[in-house]
């Protein structure tokens, strides 16, 4: 392939990667477009059905007030018109009330009252529509004491033990200037709240006490207005719409019905004080509104699936252009295998330079330790020297037993340094690839005991706190020892710096939700300042010639093989922590779930 052909792949790559770029652009802005579009139109729309709504709200509204004053202006003319009736001033005057209460019945077909009842001047119903009342003293109802009260027709509206009201006109029927009786004639106005019932208001009609003596919803009778829209009980008909439609009104609603906004209308009835008031949910709106915006977003699904169409034939037309770049790409990929297989060789050779320099590591940390260990040597040495020399006076005396227990001091001391040249000779010999179950007490133990002479010689305290179950890790015991000793090492030229040095040591198990088990090193020294590069090889804030910066970066190597991490941070009270966390063994983990 020549360089020309090469420019011009790369040439027509670059347009293909820019104008894949504007075409995503172009697509987010068609989407916030579209989204911008269908946000106004539901605002508009659902303005301007609302106003609609409303409007035909009110018109409903004063057919409805219109329709109950006509019903009671109707019947209360009734009662005058009876009360001079000659059927019933004869029937009052002879007291033969048997074709009477068919008298009635025959106007109540014609005036479409609910009842009318005749009683004499004791009160004693005499007629009726309703034949079971006949007999029936009322001579304590409101509507026969107030009408011989008054010489005009009175209208009483009485609250029934159910909660409903009745309503009715009364007046006193007089012969010759004395009273003779008193006719009763029931209004009939629940047929409006069955004929209201049957839409999606809900209307009510308060007294001008407050309470409600007609509504739509039996519950809220006999109720204020505040009393009954907190009733949780679902009202029937404010129930059925809002099944229909959520309230997506741009401005909340005049009151709140169930949780749910509604537009409340009140009007005046020029009857006692009388007040109307109806609710209407917004259901036509929303099935309005959402009409016409499922035809805006239909319009736009169709756009977007031509753009669609259109960037698919573009995507044919560039397939011929990947095609020609796959024979250069096969050409790579053969020359990325050769390197990568070089590069394989080169991590193993660098894999064997970092054994090896551990174990230079590891021997360069016995050399600096030599010097503990020699005067932790001459100690023993002197002493067995000075019991020797005692144990030959003592046999030159003729006191053997003496002597035995001079041998005995000695053979302490022997197995005293054969425990020191053992820890040496451990740590310095090469770790195995095989892991094996071990504890990390014993690994913090050796460590210690390794260290045990330079601490001595520092004045050093060591606080342990390890626990009483066996911590069990998979591992290599020789090398978690060289990562222990390389931070107790650490901790012990940091806290040199301190009046009173202090190092501690912390063994858990069990943490992270039972998986894993941590060793923390902490002392008291001057902390650490760069904590980014701190496990960096060659990386070491130690005087020339105490170091070189490789102890840190082999030890994080070793934990990482090893499935843990070691960290690192400075501790709020001054001093260094080092915290080395490995996944507990397999029989421990189960142990512990």
């Amino acid at each position: 392939m020549s360089d020309r052909d090469t420019i011009g792949g790369n040439k027509e790559l670059g347009q293909s990667r820019t104008m894949g770029w504007t075409g995503r652009m172009a697509l987010v802005g068609f989407v916030l477009v579209a989204f911008g579009v269908v946000w106004v139109s539901n605002l508009l729309l659902t303005e301007r059905y609302t106003t609609q709504t409303r409007n035909r709200a009110e018109v409903r509204q004063a057919l409805y007030a219109g329709n109950l004053m006509s019903e009671l202006q109707r019947n209360s003319i009734v009662p005058t018109l009876l009360s001079r009736d000659p059927v019933l001033v004869g029937a009052l005057t002879s007291n033969d009330f048997q074709q009477t209460s068919q008298h009635l019945i025959s106007y109540v077909d014609e005036i479409g009252a609910a009842g009318i009842t005749l009683l004499d001047e004791t009160g004693r119903v005499v007629a009726a529509t309703d034949r079971a009342l006949l007999g029936a003293n009322n001579r304590q109802s409101p509507n026969f004491v107030d009408a011989l009260r008054s010489n005009d027709t009175i209208f009483k509206a009485l609250q029934l033990d159910n909660g409903a009201y009745e309503f009715s006109y009364s007046r006193r029927i007089d012969v010759n200037s004395a009273l003779a009786g008193v006719i009763v004639v029931k209004v009939d106005l629940a047929k409006f709240e069955k004929s209201w019932a049957g839409i999606s208001d809900a209307v009510i009609v308060v007294n001008s006490e407050g309470n409600i003596i007609l509504s739509t919803e039996p519950r809220w009778r006999s109720k204020s207005e505040v009393e009954a829209l907190a009733t949780r009980d679902a009202p029937t008909a404010i129930e059925r719409a809002f099944q229909l439609t959520t309230d997506w009104s741009p401005d909340p609603g005049d009151t709140y019905l169930g949780g749910e906004a509604v537009m409340r209308l009140e009007s005046r009835i020029p009857f006692r004080g009388w007040r109307m008031t109806s609710f209407t949910t917004y259901s036509s709106v929303r099935e309005r509104v959402n009409g016409f915006l499922a035809l805006e977003i239909m319009g736009f699904a169709i756009l977007l699936s031509g753009a669609f169409y259109m960037t698919s034939r573009r995507a044919v037309s560039r397939a011929g252009l990947f095609q020609r770049e796959s024979a250069e790409l096969r050409q790579l990929n053969a020359a990325l295998q050769r390197e990568i297989a070089e590069r394989k060789r080169a991590e193993k050779n660098l894999e064997v330079a970092e054994q090896t320099l551990a174990q230079s590591s590891k021997l360069a940390v016995l050399g600096e330790m030599s010097a503990a260990v020699s005067h932790e040597l001459n100690q023993p040495l002197a002493a067995m020297k000075t019991y020797l020399a005692g144990a030959r006076l003592l046999i030159q005396r003729k006191r053997s037993e003496e002597a035995l227990a001079s041998f005995g001091r000695i053979d302490d001391l022997i197995e005293r340094m054969g425990a020191i040249t053992k820890q040496l000779k451990s740590y310095a010999r090469k770790g195995s690839d095989e892991l094996q179950e071990i504890d990390l007490r014993d690994c913090v133990a050796s460590a210690l005991s390794m260290m045990e002479p330079q601490f001595r010689q520092g004045s050093v305290e060591i606080i342990r706190s390890l626990p009483p179950e066996p911590v069990m890790v998979d591992g290599d015991r020789v090398r978690l020892e060289q990562v222990l000793v390389n931070l107790l090492r650490n901790a012990f030229d940091a806290s040199k710096s301190s009046e009173e040095p202090q190092i501690e040591i912390l063994v858990t198990g069990g943490v992270l939700g039972g998986t894993q088990a941590s060793v923390t090193v902490r002392d008291n020294g001057t902390g650490i300042e760069d904590l980014d590069t701190l496990f960096e090889p060659f990386y070491t804030t130690k005087a020339p010639g105490d170091g070189v910066g490789l102890g840190l970066a082999i030890s994080s190597g070793i934990v990482t093989e090893l499935g843990g991490r070691l960290m690192a941070r400075n501790r709020p009270t001054g001093g260094a922590a080092f915290e080395m966390v490995l996944p507990l063994s397999r029989e421990a983990q189960h142990a512990a779930e």
